[in-house]
């Protein structure tokens, strides 16, 4: 039998083993071969792409034509590459990121020094970039999702237009025999779909299957953050070493059991998947372009140590729609930081922007500047460190005279005519450029994707039944509920939210989301009836104004939040100091709020803050 033929046969698996090792670009570099040499699998992920990615990848490829993928990658693959060939380890990676063919190049030189031959395959047609002139006039609008205006209106030039493509590009590598499969902007999810698919020999539409690859692919996608890593509960893992990075044991019919190898750091529980799935989520119904998972189905069940069962995963037809990531360029930014200290903190730092804009010609001088004092200052601090804040003044404008050294010398010459103890943390002397994020939508049938073997045949890629996705379906204004006994809930503690509810926070472009969960039925009880959007909004000031949705996930005991525009023009542009909102669910977990004495754990009473009702 040719190679060919072999190929082209469907795989079998009893349980189909992959592996994740990368959750970013520049993630950790020995997981690769941590991954590869910890323990049996049967495939190699890695995720290096995010909005921001494309940016970089973007000025990479402006310093070399023929750069524009993930580089580590390679590295990596020169450690493991003999290793999965010997044992038979697909592997499965978006690091082609703007440049797949590229990349693919690069992997066929790497294979030819160590002496090996594998199979590559790559991936095309997500890259819209010289298409986009085409698809307006042909009446796309490529309207921004959050804003509704035309890519016209805005009059903006994007530097990176790539459309999010599914799993099944992957697939079809696989079939033709690939041991290694080079993918562009597809979603994460789709590096787990496209395989599983593979494995099982999966219809187009069998949506139930495809939406538990989604969820396991989703739960991998980040590494270690299912393994242990940025946990709310952290202090109560048992193995405090650097986790180690997730395994999914997908199953023919969909689920999935997710561990990772022994004796690596971190754990798998309930808990941490459960905080990996709330993480950069909208609405429950979760697109993609393989399927629509519900993830208000998902069942989560203990099945031993570092094991948990991932089932009941439902799932609906593929919308008829592709999102389209866009990037253009915004201009230019500048900031400085100014420590102030002691007394009289607000005085100083409005006697410091009053200078420092009085030098520059007045507030008018930029086409944007923002002001944050950062207030970490205690009274009468035993420590001089603990008596400072931070005023940091960010400026933008598409003049990179203006904010790089006008600004800079504007801070520097009001050193000695400024507030008392001035001193600067941080000025940069030279601005640096920054990308607008402008997410939008084209209809699937005109994207062509493709693979593309080595001996130059080009395959199409199959595109699976759609229907048109209302993107209204699962919103609800919350209707507060009646807790079945009050009287259990009426003695009250003030204390912090996250003495009984676990939290995760991530960017979904300008949005940012709040995954909150609840670690006992009765908790999830008492979170379903006291949080709403203007509680939120009461606990989370900054959002005061923001439009925010709220949807609940009873399967998790969770409650999902949506703050639009909470980072602006996304995380390259936001002038926010967390800007991808890492932290922000932690902050929402730190503030103080009535809590039910009957659901805080033994220890965790706050007695002089007891407040009844």
């Amino acid at each position: 039998m040719s190679e060919q033929e072999k190929g082209n046969m469907p795989a079998t698996y009893d349980v189909l083993r992959i592996g994740n090792c990368s959750g970013y670009y520049g993630d950790r570099f020995a997981a690769a071969r941590e991954m590869v040499e910890g323990g049996p699998i049967d495939i190699l992920t890695g995720d290096y792409l995010a909005e921001l990615t494309m940016l970089i990848l973007w000025k990479s490829r402006r310093r070399d034509p023929g750069g524009g993928y993930a580089t580590t990658f390679l590295a990596q693959m020169e450690e493991v590459l003999g290793t999965c060939l010997d044992r038979g380890i697909k592997v499965v990676t978006n690091a082609g990121g703007l440049n797949p063919a590229g990349l693919a190049i690069e992997l066929g030189r790497l294979a030819e020094r160590l002496g090996l031959h594998p199979t590559i395959a790559h991936i095309e047609g997500d890259d819209l970039l010289d298409r986009l002139p085409e698809l307006q006039r042909q009446g796309h609008p490529l309207a921004h999702l959050g804003s509704g205006k035309s890519l016209t209106e805005a009059a903006v030039e994007p530097v990176t237009a790539n459309a999010y493509l599914g799993g099944w590009g992957i697939t079809e590598a696989l079939r033709c025999g690939a041991d290694i499969v080079v993918c562009p902007r597809v979603t994460d999810a789709s590096l787990v779909v496209g395989p599983a698919a593979w494995a099982f020999d999966w219809r187009l539409d069998d949506w139930d299957r495809l939406a538990g690859a989604v969820v396991a692919g989703h739960i991998l996608e980040c590494g270690p953050q299912a393994t242990g890593g940025n946990f709310s509960f952290f202090t109560e893992l048992p193995d405090g070493r650097r986790p180690g990075y997730p395994i999914a044991e997908i199953a023919a019919d969909g689920s999935s059991v997710i561990t990772k190898h022994s004796g690596t750091g971190g754990a798998v529980t309930v808990e941490t998947v459960t905080a990996q799935i709330l993480y950069e989520i909208g609405a429950p119904d979760y697109l993609n372009p393989d399927v629509v998972a519900r993830f208000d189905t998902i069942a989560l069940s203990d099945d031993g140590p570092d094991r948990v069962r991932v089932s009941g995963v439902r799932g609906r037809p593929a919308p008829d729609t592709a999102k389209v990531c866009l990037n253009y360029h915004g201009g230019y930014r500048n900031s400085a930081t100014f420590i102030v200290t002691g007394l009289d903190i607000e005085a100083k730092a409005d006697h410091a922007v009053r200078s420092l804009v009085g030098g520059l010609g007045g507030p008018e001088t930029f086409e944007e500047t923002d002001v944050r004092l950062l207030r970490t200052d205690v009274a009468d601090a035993p420590e001089n460190v603990q008596a400072e804040a931070r005023l940091r003044v960010t400026v933008k404008d598409r003049d990179e005279r203006k904010v790089g050294r006008r600004f800079f010398n504007a801070v520097a010459e009001f050193g000695l005519s400024s507030y008392p103890g001035m001193y600067l943390e941080r000025a940069e002397r030279s601005a640096s450029a920054y990308g607008v994020y402008w997410p939008a939508l084209v209809p699937v049938d005109v994207l062509c994707p493709q693979v593309v073997l080595r001996d130059g045949r080009r395959l199409p890629v199959p595109c699976p039944p759609t229907e048109r996705y209302d993107p209204h379906r699962g919103e609800a204004a919350h209707v507060p509920r009646a807790m079945d006994d009050d009287t259990a809930f009426a003695d009250t503690v003030f204390a912090p939210l996250g003495r009984v509810v676990g939290a995760r926070s991530g960017d979904k472009g300008g949005d940012a989301n709040i995954g909150l969960w609840a670690r006992t039925d009765e908790t999830f009880e008492w979170l379903q009836a006291h949080l709403d959007e203007d509680r939120l909004r009461s606990l989370l000031t900054e959002a005061a104004e923001l439009a925010i949705e709220r949807y609940e996930l009873p399967n998790l005991r969770a409650v999902n939040f949506v703050v639009r525009r909470l980072l602006g023009d996304g995380v390259a542009a936001t002038t926010r100091p967390d800007p991808q909102a890492k932290g922000l669910g932690e902050y929402v977990r730190s503030r103080f709020v009535e809590i039910p004495r009957v659901l805080l754990p033994d220890g965790h009473a706050v007695a002089d803050h007891s407040v009844g009702r």
